[in-house]
C-alpha cells in the first residue's frame, strides 16, 4: 500500500509568505494615509458636511522601499489643506530602518556595487551606488562631529584601536593590513 507524501516547496512558501506581509505593510500604510487625509479634511470620501475643510483631488502613486519589499502608496490630493502626513517624510524614498542596514553594510566593509548586489536579494529593488555614497556622506558628518567633540571629566587611562584588515599589494605580494 502508498502511502501519500506530501511535499512542500519551500522556496514558493517563503515568496507567498514574504508577499503576503509585503502586501499587509502597503494596505496599512494606505488606510492610514486615507485615515490622515479624512482627519485633515474633516470628512470622509464623498462625504457631505458643514465642518468639511477641504476637498479630495485623487491621488498620486508613490513607491517605498521598506525591510518587506517595495510597496506602492496611494498619496492622497486634497484642495484647500496642505496634505504633509507624518507617516512618511517628504521626498522619502526608503525607510530609515533600510537607509540605516545601506549605512551599516557600507561601514562594516562591504563596497558600494556588492551592497547594491544585497539590497536586490532583501527587498527586490536595487539602490545605486550613487545614493549609498550620498547616504554615507551623511553618516560621516556625524561621524566626524562625534570624533571632535570636547572630552570631559579628566584622565582617560585606555586607548581603544580598532581597526579593518584589507588585502594590499605590497612589491608584488599580497598580504593582509590593518588599517
Amino acid at each position: 500500500m502508498s502511502e501519500k507524501i506530501v511535499q512542500l516547496n519551500e522556496e514558493v512558501i517563503k515568496g507567498q509568505l514574504k508577499e503576503l506581509v509585503r502586501g499587509s505593510v502597503e494596505e496599512t500604510l494606505n488606510e492610514m494615509l486615507e485615515a490622515e487625509a479624512e482627519k485633515l479634511t474633516q470628512a470622509a470620501r464623498y462625504e457631505r458636511n458643514e465642518a468639511r475643510q477641504g476637498y479630495r483631488s485623487g491621488h498620486y502613486d508613490r513607491n517605498l522601499t521598506t525591510t518587506s519589499g517595495d510597496v506602492t502608496l496611494h498619496m492622497p490630493r486634497l484642495k484647500g489643506v496642505s496634505f504633509e502626513t507624518a507617516i512618511i517624510e517628504r521626498y522619502r524614498r526608503r525607510e530609515s530602518s533600510v537607509e540605516e542596514a545601506l549605512i551599516e553594510m557600507y561601514l562594516a566593509g562591504v563596497s558600494v556595487r556588492r551592497v547594491e548586489d544585497i539590497t536586490e536579494a532583501l527587498w527586490g529593488s536595487k539602490v545605486s551606488p550613487a545614493t549609498i555614497s550620498e547616504l554615507n556622506k551623511k553618516a560621516y558628518v556625524h561621524i566626524e562631529d562625534w570624533r571632535n567633540r570636547p572630552l570631559q571629566g579628566g584622565k582617560y587611562p585606555y586607548v581603544y584601536v580598532d581597526g579593518i584588515y584589507l588585502r594590499r599589494n605590497w612589491g608584488g605580494e599580497y598580504e593582509n593590513v590593518a588599517i
